[in-house]
């Protein structure tokens, strides 16, 4: 009916430019009540002109079979795009969590930039929530892999800190070499660049909280009930921790020792150490590790004791600040960060 073809025009015109074909089509049918077939409103759009006919799709390759279990592959990345309009970030980072086994989106969040915390904060989500896993897939990105020249093969004796952490937690980091090797965790970042922006445009986010809550609360949602399929096998590869604080293990980590005045140097600040509570001893010239948390607290421990506990840095009030900034990287068992 033409009255029904003005409708589906009028809405695609002010309501969901923009959007793919088959996202529009989804949206009317449960959004606006309008039952008409996908090939129909293809037609329709592209006879007025509102979405190009389909190019011609490239060369076919063969896909990689899908792990038998949820658990056993995960797949993580990190996409800049331009995902919604914020006042000031031209572009916004979203990383994600794939698993390999039924497409599940495990956890994803959007950041200003993609690095160890950003990174850290992401797997953790999907630790805390169904515990531990096999292997996680990722590209060759700084935080992943040490790659002494660029664009040459990383250096497998120095560990990240995100490798140190997955070391501990018994996870298997593998790093791709091409993006067609991650073909699965490509697909899902073009099915997410094809609809998020879209939506976020359609509620008018404007912020990183905006942005995050409809992540969360409505589009992973939304698209693990569209998406998801059914694993080869019955099953789970996910281990469940008990008993084990994830906050002490989601850190960085800085080898440092104490100077003779008991205070320890990270980056341009000085810490100063506590009192030992046994009288007549001294921390000084000890070897400790210190450790950064997600929310920016600080502990530090000799071996595995805690021996002091700091805010953030910025909020440290008995500290002294330096004027020449701390060169040396992160260490951890004698491998450089």
């Amino acid at each position: 009916k033409k009255e029904v073809a003005d409708e589906i025009l009028r809405l695609y015109r002010i309501e969901y430019q923009g959007y793919n074909v088959t996202h529009f089509h989804e949206e009317l049918v449960e959004n606006h009540f309008i039952k008409v077939g996908y090939t129909c409103v293809k037609l329709l759009l592209q006879r007025a002109g509102l979405v190009p006919k389909y190019k011609k799709r490239g060369h076919y390759r063969r896909r990689r079979e899908r792990r038998p279990l949820t658990g056993m592959l995960l797949h993580l990345d990190g996409s800049k795009h331009r995902w919604f309009e914020h006042e000031s970030d031209d572009k916004q980072c979203l990383i994600a969590i794939i698993d390999d086994a039924d497409s599940r989106c495990l956890a994803a969040k959007f950041f200003k930039e993609e690095g160890t915390i950003e990174v850290l904060e992401v797997i953790k989500s999907v630790v805390d929530k169904h515990g531990t896993f096999i292997s996680l897939y990722t590209d060759r990105a700084s935080h992943f892999a040490h790659t002494p020249e660029a664009g040459g093969p990383f250096d497998p004796y120095a560990k990240t800190q995100v490798d140190q952490i997955l070391e501990e937690l018994g996870i298997e980091l593998i790093r791709a070499y091409s993006p067609q090797a991650r073909g699965r965790g490509e697909r899902a970042w073009r099915t997410m660049q094809g609809r998020l922006p879209q939506e976020l445009a359609h509620i008018k986010a404007k912020t990183y909280e905006e942005a995050n809550n409809y992540l969360q609360k409505v589009f992973i949602p939304k698209y693990n009930r569209k998406f998801t399929v059914k694993p080869p096998e019955e099953g789970t590869a996910f281990l469940r921790i008990v008993g084990v604080d994830t906050e002490r293990i989601f850190c960085r980590r800085y080898e440092r020792r104490v100077n003779k005045d008991n205070t320890i140097q990270l980056f341009n600040h000085l810490l100063p150490m506590p009192r030992p509570k046994q009288p007549g001893t001294s921390f000084a010239l000890r070897k400790v590790e210190v450790r950064e948390h997600l929310d920016g607290t600080l502990d530090v421990f000799a071996g595995k004791q805690l021996i002091a506990h700091f805010p953030k840095l910025n909020e440290l009030e008995e500290v002294v600040k330096l004027t020449q900034p701390d060169t040396e990287p992160a260490y951890r068992f004698g491998q450089p960060y």
